[in-house]
């Protein structure tokens, strides 16, 4: 009978420990039984530095905040273009553009970051940069230059990416207690 792995550890340890096996014979199987790995032995601070590099592999293939943050940019680039052409509005057009576009590509620079430090942070460049995006659509929203709808939808992506950073940051902070 198989013990499972990280017993003690939460967040994605839980999710680690419900996909793999540690079997008494020294090996990590997972769910079908294949072998993963054989005959060593792991403590539970190598088993986070496992989960770490897991989560850093996982973020280099699946990644929604990557996805989402492109999505955004996009869409600032666009506004950005409409409101300096339509509207002739070009100073808080520029900060959105800049901040707006800034967030994805953060990201993808802590994504390639050389250690865990390096990706807190460039994540956490990305979130500040997000809290101001939020910011300059609000102001475009006030001032009119936005419809409560345009402004409403943006905020509500804003919003999400927001989110989606904070809760990867107190991954990181909660895994290095």
């Amino acid at each position: 009978m198989a013990e499972r792995l990280g017993t003690g550890l939460q967040n994605r340890l839980q999710q680690f420990e419900s996909a793999w096996y540690l079997s008494k014979d020294k090996s990590i199987t997972d769910k079908s039984g294949a072998f993963l790995i054989t005959n060593f032995s792991i403590t539970n601070y190598e088993l986070r530095k496992l989960a770490i590099i897991l989560d850093f592999c996982d973020m280099k293939t699946n990644n929604v905040i990557q996805h989402k943050t492109f999505a955004f940019a996009v869409r600032v680039v666009n506004l950005y273009k409409y409101l300096n052409a339509k509207l002739d509005e070009k100073v808080l057009s520029k900060q959105l553009l800049r901040c707006g576009t800034s967030i994805g590509a953060n990201i993808e620079e802590a994504i390639g970051g050389q250690s865990e430090r390096d990706f807190y942070a460039k994540l956490t460049i990305s979130y500040k940069e997000a809290r101001e995006a939020r910011y300059w659509i609000k102001l475009l929203k006030e001032t009119l230059y936005l419809s409560e709808q345009e402004a409403n939808s943006l905020l509500v992506d804003i919003e999400e990416i927001c989110k989606i950073i904070g809760s990867i940051q107190k991954a990181i902070k909660f895994r290095n207690t």
